[in-house]
Formats: C-alpha cells, sequence, structure tokens
C-alpha cells in the first residue's frame, strides 16, 4: 500500500496500530499545518517507491489519544514501525532526501 492524502477517520485505535503486519508508516498532522502541507509531497515520492510500506495518516491534536500514545510533539511526525514496534522516527521532513534518511533507518534495523 502506497502513499495516502487522507487522514484515517476515526482514528484508529493504538492497539489496531501495534497489530499491522510488516511495516508500517504512521504519520501524524493536521490537513491546515504548513509544515505537514510541505511535508506531502517527499513524503508521497517516497512511499510510492516503497509498496511495502502501510501509510496510515491520523488528524492529530490536543487530547487526541493515539498521538498522544506516541508521545507525539510536533507535526508532521511519521513513526516507522516494524510488526508493531518503532524503530525510527521523522520529525518535520522536509525534503526526500529527510525521508529517504529515516527510511534507511527502518532498513538498517532489519539488518
Amino acid at each position: 500500500m502506497a502513499y495516502t492524502g487522507r487522514f484515517s477517520t476515526p482514528e484508529p485505535a493504538r492497539d489496531m496500530i501495534d497489530a499491522l503486519p510488516g511495516i508500517t508508516a504512521v504519520e501524524f498532522g493536521t490537513a491546515w499545518c504548513p509544515h505537514c502541507i510541505s511535508a506531502q509531497s517527499p513524503l508521497q515520492q517516497a512511499l510510492d517507491a516503497r509498496p511495502d510500506i502501510t501509510h496510515v495518516k491520523v488528524e492529530d491534536g490536543r487530547g487526541r489519544p493515539l498521538g498522544r500514545s506516541f508521545r507525539v510533539k510536533l507535526w508532521p511526525t511519521v513513526v516507522l514501525m516494524r510488526e508493531g514496534v518503532e524503530v525510527a522516527r521523522m520529525i518535520r521532513p522536509r525534503s526526500a532526501e529527510d525521508v529517504q534518511r529515516g527510511l534507511a533507518l527502518l532498513d538498517s534495523a532489519a539488518a
């Protein structure tokens, strides 16, 4: 599953995210956040090239349980998980290179 431009509604539960098989990129942000908007093109380029990664896009905000369970403080934050375990995190990726560095951390964790 490649990049998705739509936020998950309703917000998925943490146990559902933890139970996803394989590699998952959980992106936290909002539709109005300028940092989130500018990160979409590099995220889309990188994730479209990686069909092995499931992309879950979550609208975050004060008091939202999923974002709090991952201790998200800045948007966008992309949590990279393998078999339900966090292996890397990208905070405010600004370029395709930032995203590639994050994915390289994911790949090196598998080695």
